[in-house]
């Protein structure tokens, strides 16, 4: 790695905001000899700019002996990170490369297959006259031979041990925040009729919280797997559905190899939870504790040099401890926010709690207060951090009962990115109802002026990783999750430093989160915290609240005033903001400070 590239390597003509400090630190990071840099970077100061000019610093391959790495590897989990890169004029000459599913043959009669679904997947001995042509093909072609290879995390993760992708001399992570929750995701065994191809011939045995007896039964499905796959591999010619089916099994052995392989290794740091909450016959998942040795195979061994990006890697220790590294050989490089935090303002709006047991009480007022905003943002955008589909679908009846239905728009599971591109293109002001976009969403302008976090994003306590922490008294690590969370979704309305978006806390629960989680809020949040107040809403009217739609414009100065103050998946058992269902605990006033402030930096 060549550091001294940096700064020409950097792909805008002119620095903004810190930038240009921040390319230094990070080169004295390196220069100073650690392997890992991880770079806190608030969101809007051009990560993937910072990213670029870090990879650029790899080694080329005629730099080096033929068996040394060279290259590097850009990587995110997020796939609209991914699509925001390609559409990226400065960063035009990352190679960017995804899975099959993604492109389409281009054989004729085969125009809307699927590459992992066409002709050379299906037909044994296949020799594609136009493979050269194909897209994927070319585009992994082009990828693997230039000198950053941009891919989603979960591509990079299995192409571990790939000869196309070997090991290369940097690799960069962007929103790395999340990466050893995205190791255990993909690290999951999930046995259920859709993983499963041969699920109803299967005897299904009791098997949650019983690790050995998942393991006995993986180790015995795993035989069964192989068998259907090697009868579809003698096969001259499969259906696209009987590929796909040969695809899925191959990676269900994988899969279950990993697991019972590590399993029964001794020596292996990975504690393994099963979760089957209905029972015998039923479906059940298998799930890493600690995903360290997953990570050391799919990424750690893949580079040299590592860069890992984030707004939100609240505590380095815990975060390394987190992905296997050691403290000790990592550096934190912190780059100050330079938005004025008077353009990024948070107002008390709290109604209640917006737990389970709470929610009835509290979504009827919070409904009134979303139309008392909507009354003071008459022509702006707005979006409502809904946390789950239950409280969306609640929270839109209400606000269709109190008469402003015509200026809501939501999305479900099967429409989310269409409706999401039909909101923001949309010139009145909608108000957007959605869920799990608190992260990899750029909302700068007049795209959304407005936002409501309405619950506090608590990990569910009834998944069996969660609440395992929990018992173990892992307090810290839970509170940093909502925190992280709240601070993603925080920046999705200030882009710029002259950008603009005002942040409505409407969950008391989120007032506890930010005294409980303090020491580890990074400098620039806290001031947002710091200055939070509680705005002036005016008396209740649905016309007003409508007055911006079609057409129709409102006095902006109204918008501004305040003063300062003195179940499905979806929604189970989704996080409790005071912990009750493993010891209660005193409720405190919001400037008293935490009796466990001193331990939050300790997992």
């Amino acid at each position: 790695m060549d550091t001294d590239r940096i700064f020409e390597e950097f792909p805008a003509p002119s620095y903004r905001g810190a930038q240009e400090q921040a390319l230094r630190d990070i080169k004295a990071a390196f220069d100073d000899g650690n392997d890992v840099v991880l770079v806190r970077a608030p969101t809007g100061s051009g990560k993937s700019l910072l990213a670029r000019a870090i990879a650029g610093c790899a080694d080329e391959v005629d730099e080096v002996a033929p068996s040394e790495a060279a290259s590097a590897y850009y990587t995110t989990p997020q796939v609209s990170q991914l699509d925001d890169v390609e559409g990226d004029d400065l960063l035009q000459d990352l190679s960017i490369i995804r899975g099959k599913n993604n492109y389409n043959c281009i054989l004729p009669g085969e125009t809307e297959t699927p590459v992992d679904q066409a002709p050379c997947v299906r037909e044994s001995g296949y020799d594609c006259s136009i493979q050269h042509r194909c897209p994927y093909f070319s585009d992994r072609a082009i990828a693997s031979n230039r000198s950053i290879a941009a891919m989603t995390l979960a591509y990079f993760m299995q192409t571990a041990g790939s000869e196309v992708f070997r090991k290369r001399d940097v690799v960069v992570v962007d929103e790395a925040h999340g990466l050893a929750e995205w190791a255990e995701m993909y690290a999951t065994v999930e046995l259920s009729p859709e993983t499963v191809p041969m699920w109803d011939d299967l005897k299904i045995p009791e098997m949650d919280g019983d690790v050995e007896r998942a393991a006995r039964f993986a180790d015995s499905l795993q035989g069964t797997a192989t068998r259907r796959k090697d009868d579809l591999l003698v096969e001259t010619e499969l259906t696209p559905e009987q590929a796909a089916e040969r695809d899925r099994l191959q990676e269900l052995i994988s899969e279950l190899g990993w697991f019972v392989k590590d399993y029964r290794d001794r020596d292996s740091a990975t504690e393994w939870v099963v979760d089957q909450p209905d029972g015998e016959g039923s479906p059940a998942n298998v799930k890493p504790m600690n995903p360290e040795k997953y990570l050391s195979h799919t990424v750690w061994e893949r580079g040299n040099k590592f860069a890992l990006l984030s707004a939100t890697m609240l505590d380095k220790d815990a975060f390394c401890r987190g992905v296997g590294l050691d403290p000790s050989r990592v550096t934190l490089v912190d780059v100050p926010h330079t938005f004025p935090v008077e353009h990024r303002p948070l107002y008390d709006v709290t109604q209640g709690k917006m737990t389970f047991e709470h929610r009835d009480e509290t979504i009827p007022k919070l409904a009134r207060t979303i139309v008392q905003l909507m009354q003071r943002h008459p022509d702006e955008k707005g979006l409502v951090h809904c946390h789950s589909y239950a409280i969306q679908d609640r929270l839109r009846e209400h606000l269709r009962d109190l008469g402003v239905g015509d200026r809501l728009r939501a999305h479900g599971k099967d429409d989310r990115d269409a409706e999401l591109d039909v909101w923001k293109a949309r010139r009145d002001p909608e108000l957007f109802l959605s869920v799990k976009m608190e992260e990899a969403l750029d909302l700068e302008g007049d795209l959304c002026r407005w936002q409501v976090l309405c619950k506090a994003p608590y990990l569910n306590t009834s998944d069996s990783r969660v609440a395992h922490r929990l018992e173990q008294g892992q307090w810290a690590w839970y509170y940093r999750a909502a925190l992280r969370t709240v601070i993603q979704a925080c920046g999705r309305v200030v882009r710029s430093p002259d950008d603009k978006g005002h942040t409505y806390v409407a969950d008391s629960s989120l007032l506890d989160l930010f005294e409980r989680a303090r020491t580890d809020m990074p400098q620039w949040f806290a001031a947002q915290v710091d200055r939070m107040s509680e705005p002036t809403l005016p008396e209740i009217s649905a016309r007003e609240a409508l007055a911006g739609m079609n057409g129709a414009r409102a006095n902006p100065s109204s918008s501004l005033s305040s003063h300062p103050s003195g179940s499905d998946d979806d929604d189970g058992d989704d996080g409790d903001d005071e912990g009750q269902r493993y010891g209660s605990r005193r409720r405190r006033s919001r400037k008293q400070g935490s009796e466990m402030a001193d331990v939050w930096n300790h997992d």
